[in-house]
C-alpha cells in the first residue's frame, strides 16, 4: 500500500447517544470481574474495588472502560452463563450508579450476557468470538444498535493456542473480519471496530507480523482497537512477567499509534494517555 494512500476511517462511534470522536486515538481501561485473568493487578472481582478502579481510570483519561467477567486467557477454565452474569451485571450497575458519565464495553461473547448488559446500562459489546462463538450474537447486536467490537480469534480460549496456524496471518485475519463485517452491515449494524485479536490464536511472532501490518486495515475505513497490553507477546520476549510489562507495553501502544490504531485497550491509563499526546504533538 502507498504510503500516501489516505483512507476515511470513520472517526465517530455512537454509543447509546453518545458520541465518541475517534479522530484522536481513545483510550480503553480494562477492568476483570475475575479471579484468574492473567494480569493479577487488574482482578477486580469485589464490586467496591470495581466502582474505585474505575474511577480511578476515568480520572486518569480513560474514555471507555471495558468490562469482563469470563477469563479469556489461554486456558482458562469455561464458566457458565449465569456465572458470568452473577460476577458482571452487579459491577455494571455499581458503576453506572457511581460513574454515570462513564461508557461501558462489555467484554463477552454471549449474546444473552450481551444484551443484559446492555439493559444494565452498558453502551459496547466487545466479542472475542467475533460472532463466532455464539450464533446469536449479531443479530442481538443489531436489535440492540449498539457499537460493536469484532475481534478476530480461532477456536476457544480452551483450545485457541492449538489453532495457531497461517499461511498468511495478516491476509486471514483481514479477510475474516471483511467476511463478518458484510454480515453486521447487512444486519443494520452502524458501528463496527476491528480488534486483529492480538495473542488470540497467534503465536508472538505472527502478532508481531500482524503489528507490521495494522495500517492495512485501514483500507476497511473502520476504527481499530489494539489490545496488546501486559500480554505475552511483550514479556516473553522480553524475558519478564505481566507485572513487569508495562514499559515493552507502552513501546508497542506507541507503535500502534503511528500505524494507525484508533482505540488503545490497557490496563495502565495513565500510561496510555501519555503515549497518545506524546504522540499527537509529533504528529
Amino acid at each position: 500500500m502507498a504510503k500516501d494512500t489516505v483512507f476515511n476511517k470513520k472517526a465517530t462511534i455512537n454509543a447509546r447517544g453518545r458520541l465518541i470522536d475517534l479522530s484522536t486515538p481513545q483510550v480503553m481501561g480494562i477492568i476483570n470481574l475475575t479471579p484468574d485473568s492473567f494480569f493479577a493487578d487488574s482482578r477486580k472481582p469485589a464490586i467496591d474495588d470495581a466502582v474505585l478502579q474505575a474511577g480511578k481510570m476515568l480520572a486518569d483519561g480513560a474514555s471507555m472502560l471495558d468490562m469482563g467477567a469470563y477469563s479469556s486467557r489461554p486456558g482458562a477454565v469455561d464458566i457458565s452463563v449465569q456465572e458470568e452474569l452473577d460476577r458482571l451485571l452487579p459491577a455494571v450497575e455499581a458503576i453506572v450508579k457511581a460513574h454515570p458519565e462513564a461508557v461501558l464495553s462489555i467484554d463477552t461473547f454471549r449474546a444473552q450476557v450481551a444484551e443484559e448488559a446492555i439493559k444494565a446500562g452498558a453502551h459496547i459489546i466487545n466479542d472475542i468470538g467475533g460472532g463466532d462463538l455464539d450464533a446469536d450474537m449479531f443479530a442481538t447486536v443489531a436489535r440492540l444498535q449498539v457499537p460493536y467490537i469484532l475481534m478476530h480469534m480461532k477456536g476457544t480460549p480452551q483450545n485457541m493456542v492449538q489453532q495457531a496456524q497461517y499461511q498468511d496471518v495478516f491476509s486471514e485475519v483481514f479477510d475474516h473480519l471483511v467476511e463478518r463485517y458484510e454480515q453486521l452491515r447487512a444486519l443494520g449494524v452502524h458501528d463496527v471496530i476491528l480488534d486483529p485479536g492480538f495473542g488470540f490464536a497467534k503465536t508472538a511472532e505472527q502478532s508481531y507480523a500482524l503489528m507490521n501490518r495494522l495500517q492495512n486495515f485501514d483500507m476497511l475505513e473502520l476504527p481499530v482497537l489494539v489490545g496488546i497490553s501486559r500480554k505475552r507477546m511483550i514479556y516473553g520476549l522480553l524475558g519478564v512477567t505481566a507485572a513487569d510489562a508495562l514499559n515493552g507495553t507502552t513501546v508497542l501502544n506507541t507503535i500502534a499509534l503511528t500505524k494507525g490504531a484508533d482505540i488503545l485497550r490497557v490496563h495502565d491509563v495513565k500510561e496510555a494517555v501519555e503515549a497518545v499526546k506524546i504522540w499527537g504533538m509529533v504528529r
